[in-house]
């Protein structure tokens, strides 16, 4: 499996919930850690990665170094669209034809024309590597996209073709072309699901390689699942805990331990009978183990980080 550090866009979505920031964030430090000046985004105003690193959070689409070669991003909606018509050109500024009810009751009901606003913003931030020598900021060499849940970033991806469909020529129509080639091309390009083992996750899964391939063509590049519980125990050692359970005599506590040990048992062989799902499929599949922390810190993070660099 080739890197997905070779690209200049890694996507990461998925079902809401399954840790998409927290492998984003990894993901960051993996690649910052290979000497590759990567920015982290998010979208929808969320600024979770500074908090993270005990940085206070920017204004919205203000960029925050976080580490050497690592920076996050979360993007202003408002921001990026009028950066988006100052680039268009013309001799209205972009602030007056964005403050204009006609342009947003336009941009609020032509199909994707949001989402499209935040993929220009994204295109932008990869051209880092074209710029690299022209000056001391030379831009980034890696976009981590930490992408909505699965279905919104569906939409996303999708806004440069609906979008151009509505508009078929001039610079809007250029950007959504070299943006389909972005998308569309393995080799600027890379797709990074994040489940967890439950059968929702994993169908959802699924559902989003079937769509990605009718939308762009393309595949996951691999299925990360987060929140894997070890098994630690054989069959037979499982019957011995049963026995255990049933002899009389046990104490309150002793009783709790063992429903404990059976429960968890019998998740983790659901969680990994929900993997087989995905092998089945053929998809590359990375476990990454449950966190027995009381909170997500950055500690744990590197720990993540470190256990996907064996993997990825």
């Amino acid at each position: 499996m080739t890197s997905v550090f070779d690209r200049e866009l890694l996507v990461v979505t998925g079902k809401g919930g399954v840790g998409k920031t927290t492998l984003s964030s990894a993901l960051g430090l993996l690649a910052a850690e290979r000497g590759l000046r990567t920015i982290v985004v998010e979208v929808g105003e969320q600024s979770r990665l500074p908090l993270l690193f005990g940085i206070p959070a920017p204004d919205p689409g203000d960029e925050a170094e976080l580490e050497q070669n690592l920076s996050s991003m979360s993007i202003d909606l408002d921001r990026a669209l009028m950066e988006w018509l100052q680039s268009l050109g013309g001799r209205v500024s972009g602030r007056v034809l964005a403050s204009s009810s006609t342009f947003q009751y336009f941009a609020a009901a032509a199909p994707g024309a949001k989402e499209l606003v935040t993929m220009v913003k994204i295109w932008e931030l990869t051209q880092g590597r074209r710029r690299r020598g022209r000056g001391r900021d030379g831009g980034y060499d890696l976009v981590v996209l930490d992408a909505p849940a699965t279905g919104h970033a569906l939409g996303m991806l999708d806004s440069p073709r609906t979008f151009g469909a509505i508009a078929r020529v001039g610079p809007i129509a250029g950007q959504a072309d070299r943006l389909r080639e972005l998308l569309a091309d393995p080799d600027r390009s890379s797709y990074l699901a994040v489940a967890q083992g439950t059968e929702m996750a994993i169908t959802e899964t699924l559902e989003l390689q079937q769509k990605l391939d009718e939308q762009l063509g393309r595949e996951l590049h691999a299925v990360i699942v987060n929140g894997m519980l070890p098994q630690r125990f054989s069959a037979p050692e499982l019957r011995q805990i049963a026995a255990l359970g049933d002899s009389p005599g046990r104490s309150a506590a002793a009783r709790s331990a063992i429903a404990a040990a059976q429960a968890v048992s019998e998740r983790a062989r659901f969680q990994h009978n929900q993997l087989a799902r995905l092998r089945r499929r053929h998809f590359e599949v990375i476990g990454v183990p449950f966190q027995f922390t009381a909170e997500l810190d950055l500690g744990a993070v590197r720990r993540i980080a470190e256990q996907l660099k064996r993997k990825l």
